[in-house]
């Protein structure tokens, strides 16, 4: 064995723990960074040929970096209804300023006051898919940044309008019932399509007992104007004998122009003997703004507005591949797939092994300070005694070339 070999042992020892030490260093500058992976260092002998007899070449020790991406870190809950954390496996989708798409565990997401994009802390925009204005998801969804909406207007327009009450056993019959001949009118507030209050007026005409046919009345609906709102329809309800409704009692009157097609529902009418008291309420809003969004479990991105109500708009993605350990880390506390990681798969949350997606959560570090700082100490030991056998290598070196002298 040569003492030049010894002294590059030794001073493979102590570069190998130098990079331990990098590695734990990392990781406790990073024990409070959302979604953050910690990283560790392995290592591996390599050996020098040697005969086995007389002398021996000590060889050196290589090191390779490992990154416990797939390892999930604990959760903390906030008041932030962006704030995002998955629950199991998956990432989220994000794309940066260049239009690179990257995976990431960082959720927490903030509204961008320039696009109104949810961006995290690492200034990546989270991707979904814009859902179709019922809600559903299209045949051939395209990723989209996911809009905060607080700038957004929303107007619903009515299409069902409700009637409730009584009317009057006994009323007078009307032989050619309209707008101005009837007996009781009920009007009922609506919305267009584009948000404007319509009020419409539900009438009631008593149609003349037959021989076969008695408590039937005819239902018609007017503008304000009195112009019909379908004409040629003759739509009739018939009260039984305990004054509740046999046969039809919804009607459906078709969409014109800005009006929405509208469903009149009048299944809580009676016929009894007080007088008339029909009362309609109509569903639809005026035009109202959103003021944020609230996340499904599912990644349902629903937009809020200010009366409360809320509509699906977006829908989050979760992302994996085969082998996450395997992801390349960026700037950003985002991965990139590699060869070894496998590609990109998309799905939803709760789906084919995917995790739960939560809102007003976050996921933390994965690090443990303690254990961090164990190997701290322990590497710290290691390269002291690697330096010891570089420097007695060396004082070995200084006396053979003293035998010279």
């Amino acid at each position: 064995m040569s003492l030049t070999g010894v002294l590059r042992t030794g001073v493979s020892g102590m570069n190998a723990q130098t990079n331990r030490i990098s590695t734990v260093a990392e990781n406790i500058q990073n024990a409070s960074t959302t979604g953050y992976k910690r990283t560790s260092t392995e290592f591996s002998s390599l050996l020098l040929e040697s005969s086995g007899i007389g002398n021996y070449n000590s060889g050196a020790v290589e090191t390779t970096v490992r990154r416990s991406i797939g390892e999930e870190g604990p959760t903390s809950f906030t008041t932030s209804d962006t704030d995002l954390a998955i629950n199991g496996n998956g990432f989220f989708l994000v794309r940066d300023g260049g239009g690179g798409q990257f995976l990431t565990r960082a959720g927490n997401f903030v509204k961008d006051g320039g696009t109104g994009n949810l961006v995290n802390a690492g200034g990546f925009t989270l991707l979904g898919y814009k859902l179709n204005p019922d809600g559903t998801l299209p045949a051939n969804p395209a990723l989209t940044e996911i809009k905060s909406g607080a700038t957004q207007l929303l107007a619903r327009p009515s299409s069902t309008m409700t009637l409730q009450g009584n009317l009057k056993q006994g009323s007078t019959t009307v032989t050619t019932p309209s707008a101005t001949s009837f007996t009781t009118k009920t009007p009922v507030t609506t919305y267009d399509n584009l948000g404007n209050k319509v009020t419409y007026d539900v009438v009631f005409s008593k149609v003349a007992d037959t021989a076969t046919e008695t408590n039937k009345w005819s239902v018609s609906l007017y503008t304000q104007d009195a112009t019909p709102v379908q004409v040629g329809t003759a739509n009739t309800i018939t009260f039984g004998p305990t004054g509740q409704i046999t046969g039809t009692s919804k009607f459906d009157f078709a969409a014109s122009g800005d009006r929405p097609a509208l469903a009149l529902d009048l299944g809580a009418m009676t016929q009894l003997a007080p007088d008339s008291s029909p009362k309609g309420v109509a569903d639809g809003s005026a035009p109202t703004s959103s003021t944020g969004v609230a996340f499904g479990d599912d990644g349902t991105v629903y937009t809020i507005y200010a009366d409360g109500t809320r509509a699906a708009t977006y829908k989050v993605p979760i992302a994996d591949v085969s082998s996450p350990d395997q992801l390349q880390p960026r700037a950003g506390n985002v991965f990139e797939a590699t060869a070894g990681s496998g590609n990109i798969e998309l799905g939803f949350a709760q789906q084919n092994g995917l995790g739960i997606l939560k809102s007003k959560a976050l996921e933390q570090s994965n690090v443990d300070v303690a254990t961090e700082l164990t190997t701290m100490i322990e590497s710290q030991s290691v390269y002291t005694a690697n330096s010891k056998v570089f420097m007695t290598g060396n004082e070995m070196l200084e006396t053979l070339m003293n035998l010279k002298r």
